[in-house]
């Protein structure tokens, strides 16, 4: 049982420090703690980049076994260490500031820390007695922090990838249903903010669902990138202090605990200094935040008033809109959806900055492209759930209102100019501009379509796909 209150005394390159005993971490994590108080962003509010530590350090753990590197005592504590990792526990000892310097040192580091403290508990030994097992000697055999750390960001990207797309397809499933819920309701459809002709509201938000399915493929492509990782490149990629075939190892250890097709880079020392799979994925992010904004706009303007906007749609009320305007009911969940978009497009340029900043061999601003790319991917799931169950879900159509808009409106004239001609529909445009009269009731008042021919023209099973009407004007 642990004492509390007891304290250990651990050394480093640069002199020695008073730890609680009761800490999984060590002397160089509390040097990241006391260096880098910089944001409110900590490795323990990221469970997955935790959880590819936990699963690097045990890939690295079985290659360094496989080579005699490790005894099976040492081997054995480990893995348990970081499966216990991997089942949720010890998260807590992870506080290190996401941001920082050092390339990710200070993240490894910890990792290496808890891991081999708590194997040393397993063992039967007491917190810092690292002859028996070593952050650095053992957890950290034949790697170094610009191997370790990149490859452990590319897997909890990548299993953070694997949540975002159960999100955006739920997302495309509640506009797939609404699409079919309104595909018998008739409005105008705008261009430029101004009446363009009729369609479908509908087709609308087809059409939503439609743009954002296209970014699964461009999100799974960019994720795609980061199954490749330089593991065995150690410092600078010539893997210098790891001994032959670790490398191959390693990637069959993370191969197998994963069940990912984890492969090599072909290049270590080009993959060590490049940082282009977060940059890309980064830039699949701000594609689908771009269209994710454009159709949170489209919900806002669609659904403004209610008496003195577009008032086609009623989004679900959740709050009370204003302290001082009695009645008011904002879109605030689309709204907040907006702000989500523009931190996951500002995040991108972030990670673009920094994946250009790489020197030499090495990128040393690695860790806020990390912190950048996994609050995005965190902010567009939180997103998504909340437009999808706090908004998508609930809104509704006024449906009389949006006929009677066409009816009113003289875009209309677009869809009845292959039955009486452009010059007809010159005049009418004109006239309806003149005199305010509706282009619907012009074409009745002017005898030159029947009401049944205007309707059949205009009926939502002839606006959603190009047709052929056999109508002729009277005259």
């Amino acid at each position: 049982m642990k004492e509390f209150g007891k304290t250990r005394i651990e050394s480093d390159l640069i002199g020695s420090r008073e730890i609680a005993d009761e800490l999984l971490y060590g002397v160089q994590t509390l040097r990241g703690l006391e260096n880098f108080s910089i944001s409110k962003f900590h490795l323990n509010e990221y469970p997955l980049f935790i959880n590819g530590l936990a699963i690097t350090k045990m890939a690295a753990a079985r290659a360094n076994h496989e080579l005699g590197l490790l005894t099976d005592q040492q081997f054995e504590a480990i893995t348990q260490a970081c499966q216990e990792i991997l089942d949720g526990k010890f998260h807590d000892q992870f506080p290190v500031d996401m941001i920082q310097g050092g390339a990710g040192t200070s993240t490894n580091m910890n990792a290496n820390e808890v891991i081999a403290n708590r194997a040393l508990e397993i063992m039967g030994y007491a917190h810092g007695e690292y002859t028996y097992c070593s952050p650095n000697d053992h957890v950290n055999r034949s790697q170094s922090t610009n191997d370790a750390y990149p490859t452990a960001i590319h897997l909890g990207m990548y299993a953070t990838h694997l949540r975002l797309i159960p999100c955006l397809e739920n997302l495309i499933e509640a506009f797939r249903k609404k699409g079919q819920e309104f595909a018998h309701i008739i409005k105008m459809g705008r261009t430029q903010l101004e009446d363009a002709v009729p369609m479908t509201l509908g087709q609308t938000f087809n059409g939503f669902a439609s743009i954002l399915t296209d970014e699964i493929k461009h999100l799974n492509e960019a994720a795609a990138d980061f199954l490749t990782v330089n593991m065995g490149g150690t410092a600078i990629g010539t893997g210098i202090c790891a001994e032959p075939g670790y490398a191959e190892k390693c990637i069959a250890a993370l191969r197998d605990i994963t069940g990912w097709d984890i492969r090599l880079s072909d290049d270590l020392v080009g993959a060590t200094s490049d940082t282009s799979c977060l940059v890309g994925y980064a830039s699949a992010m701000k594609r689908l935040a771009v269209k994710v904004n454009k159709i949170c706009n489209d919900l806002r303007l669609l659904a403004s008033g209610p008496r003195c906007g577009l008032g086609e749609l009623n989004l679900p009320a959740m709050q009370p809109g204003s302290s001082i305007m009695p009645g008011k009911v904002n879109p605030v969940i689309p709204e907040v959806m907006n702000q989500i978009c523009y931190k996951v497009i500002g995040n991108e340029l972030c990670v673009t900055m920094a994946g250009e900043a790489a020197q030499m061999e090495l990128n040393a601003m690695e860790p806020v492209m990390a912190q950048c790319c996994f609050e995005s991917v965190d902010l567009l799931m939180n997103g998504f759930d909340t437009l999808r169950t706090l908004c998508v879900e609930g809104i509704t159509a006024n449906e009389q209102y949006c006929i009677e808009e066409v009816h009113h409106s003289i875009g209309v004239v677009t869809a009845l100019n292959p039955i009486i001609g452009y010059k007809n529909s010159t005049k009418i445009a004109k006239e309806a501009l003149e005199t305010g009269k509706s282009v619907y009731q012009l074409i009745l008042d002017h005898g030159i379509l029947s009401k049944e021919d205007i309707d059949t023209i205009l009926s939502p099973e002839n606006m959603i796909h190009p047709v052929k009407l056999d109508i002729k004007p009277k005259k």
